[in-house]
């Protein structure tokens, strides 16, 4: 009996030591670097590689550090480099840069160093010495590189220039207007002119940067967003995988039959959907795709995610926050957009001066007058379509407020971002949440000593209430955006919302605390070909003022032309027309063939009040410079 227990307890001892020499050797095959294949295989594949980037970081992101029996110097250091590797993999998808390039350093050593990767397999990823079947992508991520080693984030800004692709061409598949697209015929003649031999470390930048992207990085687009454009956006053209159109056209069937539209060949799908926004002009990087939905779904559930704003989900189909750099990213999804689709929108923060925005001929007039109008504590809306550059300037406008002022931002997301440019100023920015709404932000900004109010968009009828009733009581002034097209779209609009919300139930009242509020307007204007500028700065004049006042024949008491008989019931219908009419719109600034020109005079009430604002020296300056645009007119 004794003898079998023996026996049982040595065959124990032989299973369990069986099986501790088989994990060993798997281990040590873990452990190993993968042998070349004589053949060619494909274990040095982009694919194989992020593989491997992947499990290796988790290992060494997750494994316990106690079971290896270290010295506490050894320990404690590789504790410390655990958390700085930790650190660096969650914030390099939130727009920071210098993560970012720690990241993809790291990646780098993990393939020359424990994966093999050498001069001869890199040819296994990306084709470098066999051009011809380098792909558009391919030879778009060399030149771009080689650019990005010479002129860093305005890489892109030069290649545009230097090959004119941010002008309009007519172009195979987008019909017979000029359009604004970059396309696989444009990168190969771009990469036959810029080509050149790449040694081993440039080669591993590109290849590291291939595997960064797809593995915690943005996919086609992710160097793009580092550089110095005004955005970019994904998701927004292209027909879904579900449509089935796609799968009724051969991949090389030319020309479609029946054709979507006249000249038209295979329609792209929603992954070639990358466009570029730069000088005001939506370009369509053709060539670039995420190469499936599930990619373009993975960035668009990743870019947001900064600072933790909650989850995107169908009950949630819209997300907007902030990158670390600053730039807006807005993200949607279905059922409540058609496609996942992302918008990186970035704001030109180092040059956000007034002086670096107005350009053309006279551009000193306007940027003289805005000055003046924030010295003289105006309530001022900037105006105009989206992508005409209203944040940008209401950024620089700032810097002509009274420093010792306090302000307070009112925003949906953080755009602005003063305390960055204007670090020290007393700036407090607040937003919008899924539990604060911006009512609620407006309303606890009365008790935070506020001199100056700054609404980053007046986009819905509570802001826009809340917006009028604390530039009357509230704070000194209040400067914000809006949407609105013309001066008389934003009084409406606003008067609009004040009945909406209950504020006011008599249109006519509601009008008039409207212009009683908003003192000038800023509207601004983006052309066609992406040229941004102010198109005319308005000052609204209350009835009661321009009723003494007559300017280019339009005033409160101007007489209409007597008509025939049969007219007279017209006439007496425009005589009361004009009575009810309780505002002026003054273009005081226009934007006519290029130049800035003078228009309508300054009412003398908003001269006296803006010079009350001011320093005595302000004040001079000011009068000098009305007297000197707009005639000897004006004394204080």
């Amino acid at each position: 009996m004794i003898s079998g227990m023996i026996v049982n307890i040595l065959m124990i001892a032989l299973i369990v030591l069986f099986i501790l020499l088989l994990l060993y050797v798997k281990w040590l095959d873990y452990r190993r670097p993968p042998a070349v294949n004589p053949a060619g295989g494909k274990q040095y594949t982009i694919d194989t590689m992020t593989e491997f980037v992947k499990e290796t970081l988790h290992e060494l992101t997750h494994r316990q550090l106690t079971d290896l029996g270290l010295h506490e110097e050894e320990y404690r250091r590789r504790i410390n480099k655990r958390s700085e590797l930790r650190k660096a993999l969650k914030d390099c998808i939130s727009g920071d840069v210098r993560e970012k390039r720690y990241v993809k350093q790291f990646m780098a050593d993990l393939l020359v160093k424990s994966f093999g990767l050498n001069e001869e397999r890199i040819q296994d990823a990306i084709p470098f010495e066999d051009i011809g079947r380098l792909t558009p992508q391919d030879q778009f991520e060399i030149i771009f590189y080689l650019y990005q080693k010479q002129y860093g984030p305005e890489a892109l800004s030069m290649l545009f220039e230097h090959y004119g692709l941010a002008e309009p061409r007519i172009l195979d598949g987008y019909g017979d207007q000029p359009v604004y697209a970059v396309t696989a015929e444009d990168i190969d003649l771009i990469f036959m002119a810029e080509y050149r031999d790449l040694a081993f470390s440039e080669k591993l930048d590109i290849v590291v940067q291939r595997i960064y992207q797809q593995y915690k990085g943005f996919s086609v687009v992710d160097d793009l967003r580092d550089q110095r454009i005004d955005g970019v956006s994904g998701g927004v053209s292209g027909i879904l995988a579900d449509d089935g159109l796609l799968d009724m056209y051969p991949e090389n069937a030319g020309f479609l039959y029946p054709p979507l539209h006249e000249d038209c060949r295979r329609p792209l799908s929603v992954t070639e959907s990358v466009w570029v926004f730069y000088k005001g002009k939506s370009v369509h990087m053709s060539f670039l795709s995420f190469g499936s939905e599930l990619e373009l779904k993975r960035v668009c559930q990743n870019i947001y995610k900064y600072n933790h704003p909650g989850q995107l989900s169908e009950s949630s189909g819209y997300k907007v926050n902030e990158m670390k750099d600053g730039s807006r990213v807005v993200v949607v999804r279905p059922p409540f957009a058609e496609s996942w689709a992302f918008f990186v929108r970035k704001f030109d923060i180092p040059n956000a001066s007034l002086e670096q925005l107005v350009t053309g001929e006279n551009a000193e007039l306007p940027i003289a007058l805005l000055g003046y109008l924030m010295k003289g504590s105006r309530i001022t809306a900037i105006t105009g379509a989206q992508g005409s550059g209203k944040t940008t300037l209401l950024m620089a406008m700032v810097e002509h407020i009274d420093p010792t002022y306090t302000l307070r931002v009112q925003e949906m997301a953080f755009e602005l971002h003063l305390r960055k440019i204007y670090s020290r100023r007393n700036i407090l920015s607040f937003r919008e949440t899924e539990r604060i709404t911006g009512q609620e932000g407006l309303d606890l900004q009365k008790k935070t000593d506020g001199t100056v109010n700054i609404l980053g968009e007046v986009a819905s009828d509570e802001v826009a209430a809340w917006m009028i009733q604390m530039s009357q009581v509230a704070s000194l002034f209040t400067v914000f955006t809006h949407h609105a097209k013309t001066f008389k779209d934003l009084v409406f609009s606003l008067r609009n919302s004040l009945l909406k919300i209950g504020v006011f139930h008599h249109e006519r009242i509601a009008e008039e605390q409207v212009i009683q509020v908003i003192n000038f307007d800023v509207h601004l204007k983006r052309d066609k070909d992406g040229r941004r500028y102010i198109e005319r700065i308005t000052e609204c004049v209350p009835q009661a003022d321009a009723a003494d006042q007559t300017e280019s024949g339009r005033s409160g008491e101007e007489t209409l032309t007597p008509m025939p008989g049969g007219f007279r019931g017209l006439q007496d219908d425009a005589r009361n027309n004009e009575s009810r009419r309780l505002f002026l719109a003054r273009n005081i600034v226009e934007y006519r063939d290029g130049r800035y020109v003078a228009a309508s005079a300054v009412s003398e009430r908003n001269v006296l009040e803006m010079a009350d604002q001011m320093s005595p020296e302000d004040a001079g300056m000011f009068i000098d410079f009305l007297n000197q645009h707009w005639g000897g007119r004006y004394e204080y």
